[in-house]
């Protein structure tokens, strides 16, 4: 492959990455893979109002391995968005994580994909005793195991305009008085932008020629801080003073346990708890070497993205 004329393959493309993903792929052809009727009419209205020409939505089972043959005929490089850190029904972590990776990996053996990009988190570990993290940790196994190149990027929080974790930390910088469990824990943010960038000079680096196979990169925002001074640096974006009480995560995680008893859709679970209070605190500066980019400062990150929240 030496252009980008060939599509684009982009499952669970309507998230908030998928979506920043196809606006910045404009001039590229995108084949949008999405599991739901819901999760396709908001895509294509999402299209429609960013009046993106270029774009193809599929709806279809990511475990039918017919439907994810035929979604990949034709693509040249394919990245997978698909995760859960909470799960719902019969969406467990093995179904999400594991056996999607699998169909995916036989559809694309024989595909003309030449590389894909799967976004995994910090944290991520087979033998983790975090049911979530253990499933991610898996699936990049399977991804690096395979004879597809393959570019496992674990990340961290990630902040985007109007996105959940940005109104979230929002809410947190606005009110008077918030409440946290183990707020000490070490946050990396890093801008979806940059998130962006970096599967972008991947694609252009395989459309290039330059093969890098089967590399697994930590990336992360410029500066790992405390939640709470998190919370700080947001409210001082803001010109608000919140103040924050930081509870016991043991609490946090007997009340999720009671809620996992009583609720058949909880709307907290032990294992989200342990995904969101892992502290992430890495080097970014080797997988920006290697792909070429720049972080985003945390203040600029901030500034973008809580006022485009607000």
């Amino acid at each position: 492959m030496n252009d980008r004329a060939k599509p684009v393959l982009i499952t669970g493309a309507n998230g908030h990455l998928g979506k920043k993903l196809i606006e910045a792929l404009a001039a590229t052809p995108v084949r949008a893979v999405v599991r739901s009727s819901i999760a396709t009419k908001d895509l294509e209205a999402w299209i429609s109002l960013h009046r993106l020409e270029q774009v193809q939505v599929l709806q279809c089972d990511f475990l039918d391995p017919a439907a994810m043959i035929a979604a990949a005929s034709g693509c040249a490089y394919a990245v997978h968005l698909v995760g859960i850190i909470k799960e719902v029904g019969s969406n467990t972590f093995a179904r999400a994580h594991i056996q999607t990776t699998q169909v995916l990996l036989e559809a694309l053996a024989d595909s003309d994909i030449e590389k894909v990009c799967y976004l995994s988190i910090l944290g991520a570990a087979a033998d983790s005793a975090n049911p979530c993290l253990a499933s991610r940790g898996q699936a990049e196994q399977q991804f690096l195991a395979a004879s597809l190149p393959t570019l496992v990027l674990r990340i961290p929080m990630v902040l985007g305009e109007g996105d959940y974790a940005s109104r979230a930390l929002l809410r947190k910088a606005r009110v008077a008085l918030g409440f946290g469990f183990r707020d000490s824990s070490l946050e990396q943010p890093i801008y979806a932008g940059d998130v962006i960038r970096a599967i972008i000079a991947d694609i252009d680096r395989t459309a290039a020629g330059d093969q890098v196979c089967n590399q697994l990169l930590e990336l992360a925002g410029p500066e790992s801080l405390s939640r709470t001074a998190l919370v700080q640096r947001a409210s001082k974006t803001l010109g608000t003073r919140p103040k924050t009480v930081s509870l016991p995560l043991g609490l946090g995680l007997a009340l999720a346990w009671l809620l996992e008893k009583t609720s058949q859709s909880p709307p907290v679970s032990r294992a989200m708890l342990g995904v969101l209070d892992h502290d992430d605190n890495i080097d970014p500066q080797p997988a920006c070497r290697e792909l070429s980019i720049e972080l985003t400062p945390l203040d600029d990150t901030l500034t973008r993205c809580l006022r485009a929240s607000g």
